[in-house]
């Protein structure tokens, strides 16, 4: 099991959170799917668990107020070193601040926003709590990937907001840029014109790993789940894309590297 490190490269993918109607209900399936426990935390929004492996923070999980009527949607937090900064910033460069800055107790400040395209990500400036505390394992988030029409502009403002550098896939008819820091890649932004969701919109997409792709597939329709794009091989290794009984859709992945 690999610990995280302690701190987060502004930009990095640091932590992945889900807001859902029934916090119980969805506590089982995460349970059962991944082997999550949970324990409270930071109740700023509404009543809010983080879900633990081996008692490592790997995801949080929070409820909706009854008379909210949101998207079900895993977001994926981006790292920054000032969360009021990143708010101006992303205003300057054509996306929508929803929330924040807004405090979350002693564990950080947090933003939650939308990038030009509608796709919504939060950022986090940690101080207590920063982020994911472990890695490499099955039940742990593996890699975030932005779901989009065309990756271009969007892609010029992730560049300005957070300082990444692009590599694009040359290709005809395949829009994909991967997102680098410090050489490293760190998320990745796939264009999909018009197969993009209509229901769904541009979405940033959470992959979880998985000892075992079809297994857990199934069992994620065993729980009440549904599958979205069946279990298949992709240049990262078996994948299936997958939602939970809310309709959250999230991407299971085991590694070829594995």
């Amino acid at each position: 099991m690999t610990e995280a490190a302690a701190r987060r490269t502004p930009g990095t993918p640091c932590w992945v959170s889900l807001i859902v109607h029934g916090l119980s209900a969805t506590q089982e399936f995460y349970g059962a799917l991944f082997g999550w426990e949970f324990r409270p935390g930071p109740d700023q929004l509404g009543p809010y668990v983080r879900a633990l492996l081996d008692g490592k923070e790997v995801a949080g999980i929070g409820q909706l107020p009854p008379d909210r009527h949101l998207p079900i949607a895993w977001t994926t937090y981006l790292a920054t070193d000032d969360a009021g900064r990143t708010a101006e910033v992303i205003r300057s460069c054509g996306g929508t601040v929803a929330v924040g800055p807004l405090d979350a107790g002693e564990a950080g400040r947090l933003v939650i926003a939308s990038d030009p395209g509608g796709a919504v990500f939060g950022a986090w400036q940690g101080s207590e709590h920063i982020g994911t505390m472990t890695a490499g394992v099955p039940g742990t988030p593996v890699w975030n990937e932005l779901v989009t029409r065309e990756t271009s502009m969007v892609a010029k403002f992730y560049q300005t907001v957070f300082g990444y550098e692009t590599e694009a896939v040359v290709s005809a008819d395949f829009d994909y840029q991967t997102l680098h820091l410090a050489g490293r890649p760190v998320a990745a932004l796939h264009g999909v014109g018009q197969s993009l969701p209509r229901d769904r919109g541009p979405h940033w997409m959470t992959y979880f790993e998985v000892a075992d792709v079809d297994a857990s597939a199934a069992r994620v329709v065993e729980l009440g789940g549904h599958i979205l794009q069946p279990p298949r091989e992709g240049a990262s290794g078996r994948l299936a894309t997958v939602a939970d009984p809310e309709g959250a859709a999230f991407t299971i992945v085991r590694s070829s590297e594995d």
